[in-house]
């Protein structure tokens, strides 16, 4: 098959589900990673004939795309702060959100180096690791610091470790299900964690490929206690950030007010602050224990 003739079956099988847009990223996402072709070589390599191997590669992935499979599963891979991640079926995949949620964490310490008189190691934790985004993408961006990431996903802890060796940094994975926690290993300068948020009410507003395919241990959380994890972490939180250490979340963006309530009930300072889209999307909390 010739590659014009693959991208016009391609359109053809997914436009009663996908917007255009959103098709034509696939197809160019699909194409650089199984022929090494970038957009713009597409137009000039529209009589190419793809190979039987190649054609089964790409055919098998519009199957899985019309099962609405997220496009980052079939690729196997996907990108969070300008660095590559391997993700499946046992991480959420990274989202824009999450990034804003990094790129304040990383604006609180620059502030706190900044009032510094001297070079300290940080320690950060970061609790619900999934793919290790947040914690790698942190190891990169922050100097002197030493991360344990904790997750209760053997599975997720695997992909998270590979992830963590491809962008060169040293991260203490743990196995561990905070729930059960007791205690931490250590105190902390910042604690991060986007826990699991979403309600089953909530279901409905969820686009299909995530609901199908996405980890729900990673998603959901009872509809009658919606703030189970951010309650234990930030139990945990008060007897294990360091002075003036810095608890962040990230939130359902329904359950601001909830959440700060709940953060000033148990004696955090904490501040709400939106994400791109205008919605309530992370909290930042600071430790006066």
């Amino acid at each position: 098959m010739l590659l014009k003739e693959y991208r016009n079956h391609f359109n053809k099988e997914l436009s009663a589900i996908f917007p255009q847009t959103e098709i034509d990223s696939f197809f160019f996402l699909l194409i650089e990673k199984e022929l090494q072709l970038k957009r713009i070589d597409v137009a000039l390599h529209r009589e190419l004939s793809i190979s039987k191997e190649k054609f089964e590669h790409l055919y098998n992935a519009l199957s899985r795309l019309k099962n609405q499979e997220p496009i980052q599963y079939i690729l196997g891979e996907t990108e969070f702060y300008g660095l590559p991640f391997v993700v499946n079926k046992h991480t959420l995949i990274p989202r824009p959100e999450t990034e804003e949620l990094v790129a304040w964490v990383i604006e609180h310490l620059k502030e706190q180096k900044n009032k510094a008189t001297q070079e300290t190691t940080l320690s950060i934790l970061e609790i619900g690791t999934g793919s290790g985004c947040i914690a790698i993408a942190l190891a990169k961006n922050i100097p002197n610091v030493k991360i344990t990431a904790i997750d209760i996903s053997s599975k997720a802890l695997k992909v998270a470790k590979a992830n963590a060796e491809s962008n060169q940094v040293d991260i203490n994975f743990m196995e561990q299900d905070i729930l059960a926690a007791g205690q931490l290993s250590q105190q902390f300068d910042i604690i991060v964690s986007n826990p699991p948020y979403v309600r089953h009410l909530e279901k409905e507003e969820i686009h299909p490929n995530v609901l199908e395919n996405e980890p729900h241990i990673a998603l959901f959380v009872d509809d009658k206690n919606p703030l189970l994890f951010y309650n234990k972490i930030a139990t945990l939180a008060k007897t294990h950030l360091t002075k003036k250490g810095a608890l962040f979340f990230e939130i359902n963006q329904y359950l601001g007010k909830e959440t700060l309530a709940m953060l000033k009930e148990k004696g955090f300072s904490s501040t709400l602050r939106k994400d791109v889209f205008g919605n309530n999307r992370m909290t930042k909390s600071i430790s006066s224990f």
